[in-house]
């Protein structure tokens, strides 16, 4: 199936892709999907406080993060089909002759710009979900109470799908030959999970203190 197709699929079909003996979609493609179930959730909160005239207060505020929530929907769902397209090159790249020395080389290069590749789209789906995370902070702070429980979901979701893209940066990152940029991007990466699992945590806190 192609890359695009697969972001367009039934939740279902994606499941069912996700069982399949088939390479793609993958751990990748969950990761995003989570993400972007994460910013959804956060869009549904938003959506039901702004209008509320008990939320009038808030009612600006929360217009601006659901614009920012749909545009991180929007761009984690693209991100199934990335993941689709740099795993595909990376298999091309393996797949290439290795019969002469110039094959070889070729075959080489090819592999070290596809990783690279590979590395930096999983990198992307993990700045996505700590954004939204971030979000979720005034969410589950701001957002209607009959629906916060969402805005807690929606942050567990965004945590899963940023730890599980971290995994495929990691691995990317070790088939490398140039460790500067495997390095940077390794750096990011730290940065970017630090501290998440702890807001993660505070946020979860908070949405379970109003609901119980």
């Amino acid at each position: 199936m192609a890359a695009q197709e697969t972001a367009q699929e039934t939740i279902q079909g994606f499941l069912d892709g996700l069982a399949s003996s088939a390479p793609t979609p993958g751990g990748g493609g969950a990761a995003a999907i989570s993400g972007a179930m994460g910013a959804a959730l956060l869009s549904m909160v938003c959506n039901l406080t702004i209008g509320k005239k008990k939320y009038v207060e808030v009612e600006e505020e929360l217009k601006g993060i659901l614009g920012q929530s749909e545009a991180l929907r929007a761009k984690l769902t693209a991100m199934i089909a990335d993941d689709v397209e740099a795993f595909d090159a990376v298999m091309g790249a393996y797949g290439l002759p290795k019969g002469t020395d110039d094959e070889k080389a070729a075959r080489a290069a090819k592999i070290q710009d596809a990783l690279k590749v590979a590395t930096d789209v999983p990198l992307a789906c993990c700045r996505a979900c700590r954004e939204v995370i971030d979000l979720a902070q005034a969410v589950a702070d701001k957002g209607n109470l009959n629906v916060i429980s969402d805005a807690g979901v929606a942050v567990l979701s965004a945590h899963a799908g940023l730890r599980s893209a971290a995994l495929n940066v990691y691995v990317n990152a070790k088939g490398l030959d140039d460790r500067t940029f495997a390095q940077t991007r390794l750096d990011e990466l730290e940065a970017l999970l630090g501290e998440a699992g702890a807001r993660n945590e505070a946020i979860y806190e908070v949405v379970k203190a109003k609901v119980n």
